[in-house]
């Protein structure tokens, strides 16, 4: 099985930018497809970005696509989730996720494995 790590998140104001980055270990970082999720209070856990296990392929969620960026390097076993023009509804705790598939998958169901999760906080 694979351990997920996350880090990177913290405070930062509307508008600003953060770079989550999720470091995996145990077996072989570029058998599977990574994901980021998300979950506020209150709410239930929501796909945000996800790329293929060669990092060809990525997709977003609506509320998030031009905004933010999902990327890996298969080298360093670590996949980031870049950031930008950050909105107080961007708040939550994201998890990264795997799954040994060659293809990501919107479906929060479709992961095996998760990481522990990073706290992101966007103040108005």
């Amino acid at each position: 099985q694979v351990q997920l790590l996350e880090s990177g998140g913290g405070l930062v104001q509307a508008g600003g930018s953060l770079r989550l980055s999720c470091a995996a270990s145990g077996r072989t970082f570029s058998s599977y497809a990574m994901g980021w999720f998300r979950q506020a209070p209150g709410k239930e856990r929501e796909f945000v970005a996800g790329i293929n296990l060669s990092g060809g392929t990525t997709y977003y969620a609506d509320s998030v696509k031009g905004r933010f960026t999902i990327s890996r390097d298969n080298a360093k076993n670590t996949v980031y989730l870049q950031m930008n023009s950050l909105k107080p509804e961007d708040t939550a705790v994201y998890y990264c996720a795997a799954r040994p598939y060659y293809d990501g998958s919107y479906w929060v169901h479709a992961y095996d494995y998760w990481g522990q999760g990073t706290q992101v906080t966007v103040s108005s």
